[in-house]
């Protein structure tokens, strides 16, 4: 761990993650990198250059996609992975974390998350805010489990999925890569075709 923490995106998913990594306080400095010019500062912290400028800061910063949208966020993160980055993970100090829970590198964990024991999270998920994911769950890189979704045990969920805000996923469900998963939808059958399902119970549109 560097003592200086680059994240990379300064709009709304990046103010939260830079919330979270000033609570952590494991950082002399946090500054941003944004692609909108006219941004200079987000949350009282500089926005120092444009997201390629990361890569002239890959031995001296820690660096972090603060990107909310799956496929963007999985791009940085691979490109930044193939120059060698230390990408922390971020994790709220009022989560609670299980035994056994593992949880890679470029994922944040947000104020109030359950994530129950023997759980893996891959890399760059965001676990957001209020999120319970129950045990013995494969959550494959590059998913956003977004505010206040449930997940119960044993559920898998494929790369890149979208869970959206307050879906519920019944136990021992798969959920194949790439899917979106509307606000306040109920799974309760395996979903193996990638799409949109909306609904209670969730359905394919």
């Amino acid at each position: 761990m560097k003592e200086k923490l680059l994240i990379i995106g300064a709009s709304g998913h990046g103010k939260v993650v830079a919330d979270i990594a000033l609570k952590m306080k494991k950082w002399k400095t946090i500054t941003f990198l944004d692609d909108n010019f006219s941004m200079q500062l987000s949350m009282g912290i500089q926005v120092s250059g444009k997201t390629v400028d990361a890569f002239t800061h890959i031995n001296d910063c820690d660096i972090f996609v603060g990107v909310g949208n799956n496929a963007t966020r999985e791009q940085i993160q691979l490109k930044l992975e193939a120059e060698g980055a230390s990408i922390p993970t971020l994790i709220h100090p009022s989560a609670v974390i299980g035994e056994q829970v593992e949880l890679a590198s470029g994922t944040v964990v947000m104020a109030g998350v359950v994530i129950n024991c023997c759980t893996r999270v891959g890399k760059g998920c965001i676990i957001n805010t209020g999120a319970t994911i129950d045990h013995d769950n494969l959550i494959e890189d590059y998913v956003h489990v977004s505010p206040g979704s449930h997940l119960a045990g044993t559920v898998k969920v494929g790369l890149g999925s979208w869970l959206g805000i307050g879906s519920v996923v019944s136990n021992n469900i798969n959920i194949t890569s790439k899917c979106i998963v509307g606000a306040g939808a109920v799974v309760v059958r395996d979903i193996m075709v990638a799409g949109v399902y909306v609904g209670i119970p969730a359905k394919k549109i």
